[in-house]
């Protein structure tokens, strides 16, 4: 499948993590001595400013900056009601990008494939895009739920089986998540790392079935996709519906349990498409945090300047889930960085998800 486009899309609205932090820090219920791990977590997430939905000015006042959180913890209901306000607008801003960069019509998509794990609603944002691009009637629909981080990946894999079995297919794929929405109230360390990372945006691609008579052959080549699921990681990472949002578990484990299991599994996988870490241009790694970064850079024996672009995604717009990936991506096709890529992200299982682009 040829890529032929990306388009990524950020609330309106940001805030330092500085910022943040004092923010959050007055729904930490913080007891004597916590305060300085609490703000060291903040400090070590990697990231420097967040965009967030909830956010009603960047500047100013902060107890002027939003008023969703407030003394007591909003519902659930609440905290999807806000969802379906919101996602769409981004999803829509992201894959009309995506659309333009593709040069492509909105009516030319066959196939839209939706990408979150921080909402639901039925309709939902997918029927919102349907009608708003707008697609045709007949758009094939596919939606994939509740993935994680890695859901791009799941949402390529599924659209380059839709170009495979279609060589007309166009396939629209969007990945949009409001983390800001499942912010978590008390003392809690693996909730504070979550509440310090998670943020709000949206990143769309186009894909074509690869035909050199209708497509640039310059364009990106998804060649293959892979998955691997860690064993005795259940407990690793988690996403689970609570009353008040949703809550993350986020292990200590995690950055270890890339070191254990991961290169073995990825030089047969690479392998297999003649392929090896030393013949990969660019990595696109979703920034799960920074020590998962450098967990990864470590097993996989590459420089930190190689996952450069990880890094700045991470500090810049903190980790928006699903959609971060692309956002890599994306910078990585605006710098012509070297291929083939590989792209990669870590779910709850614990699984990995990888793409092969050339």
């Amino acid at each position: 499948m040829r890529i032929a486009g990306f388009g990524t899309a950020l609330p309106q609205h940001s805030i330092a993590q500085s910022e943040a932090a004092t923010i959050s820090k007055a729904f930490a219920r913080l007891e004597e001595g916590q305060e300085r791990l609490f703000e060291a977590l903040y400090r070590r997430s990697g990231v420097e400013r967040r965009y967030s939905v909830i956010l009603e000015r960047s500047e100013g006042p902060l107890a002027a900056r939003q008023n969703f959180y407030g003394d007591q913890a909003p519902t659930t209901a609440q905290r999807m009601r806000k969802y379906e306000s919101e996602a769409t607008k981004l999803a829509v801003a992201s894959s009309t990008l995506a659309l333009e960069q593709a040069r492509t019509d909105a009516r030319d998509v066959t196939h839209l494939v939706t990408i979150s794990c921080s909402g639901f609603h039925a309709p939902g944002f997918d029927i919102a895009l349907a009608k708003q691009l707008p697609l045709r009637g007949d758009i094939a629909r596919t939606h994939i739920g509740f993935m994680g981080c890695q859901g791009a990946l799941n949402g390529l894999r599924v659209a380059q089986a839709f170009t495979a079995a279609d060589p007309n297919a166009c396939v629209l794929v969007c990945a949009t998540e409001l983390c800001s929405l499942h912010h978590q109230y008390g003392w809690e360390p693996e909730a504070i790392v979550a509440n310090a990372l998670f943020a709000d945006g949206s990143a769309a691609i186009i894909g074509f079935a690869d035909s050199s008579e209708t497509r640039d052959i310059h364009l990106p080549k998804l060649i293959a996709t892979g998955s691997i699921l860690v064993p005795d990681s259940e407990d690793a990472m988690s996403w689970r519906i609570g009353d008040h949002g949703f809550m993350m578990t986020l292990s200590s484990r995690v950055p270890s349990l890339i070191a254990q299991n991961l290169r073995p599994w990825l030089d047969q996988w690479l392998a297999k498409y003649e392929h090896s870490v030393a013949s990969i241009g660019s990595w696109a790694i979703h920034p799960g945090g920074p020590r998962i970064l450098s967990a990864f850079g470590e097993t996989v024996e590459i420089a930190p300047s190689a996952l450069k672009t990880s890094y700045d995604v991470l500090a810049q717009h903190g980790n928006m889930s699903s959609p971060t990936v692309v956002f890599i991506m994306d910078r990585l096709h605006q710098a012509n960085a070297p291929r083939p890529w590989v792209a990669m992200a870590f779910g709850p299982g614990l699984t990995v998800e990888v793409a092969l682009i050339i």
